[in-house]
């Protein structure tokens, strides 16, 4: 069987500022808040990326911080990424997880959905766009 692999962290903020400045200053990430109307979402680069935003060394991965409320509870998650989100939404809920809404597109990003794992972690999916 075929691993997904880990391709993004997210942890949860209070201050947008903090923790902007917090991890660039204490380990060198290269910290960007997204607008509004990206739920005022903070990127963290964590690795170098190529001209087409990808990781350019393998296994590296980055990540992002959100602002916590009730759809998104204040906890850390990875998010996984699988090659079908139908069939991996499937997988979850047919071994003990439960799916957290409908999946959305994130422009340029890919079809996204979160859910809880048989222990009652968050985590997520994405399937990347087709090349």
């Amino acid at each position: 069987m075929k691993a997904d692999p880990v391709v993004h962290f997210e942890m949860p903020y209070k201050d947008h500022e903090r923790v902007m400045n917090f991890y660039s200053k204490a380990f060198g990430w290269q910290m960007k808040k997204l607008s509004s109307d990206m739920s005022d979402y903070v990127l963290a680069g964590t690795t170098e990326m190529d001209e087409n935003m990808m990781i350019k060394t393998p296994g590296n991965i980055n990540g992002g911080f959100y602002k916590p409320d009730a759809a998104n509870p204040a906890v850390p998650s990875v998010v996984i990424s699988v090659e079908n989100i139908k069939e991996s939404i499937k997988k979850v809920s047919d071994t003990g997880g439960k799916i957290l809404g409908e999946p959305v597109e994130i422009p340029g990003i890919g079809q996204y959905v979160s859910f809880t794992d048989s222990e009652g972690n968050r985590v997520g999916m994405l399937q990347p766009p087709k090349q």
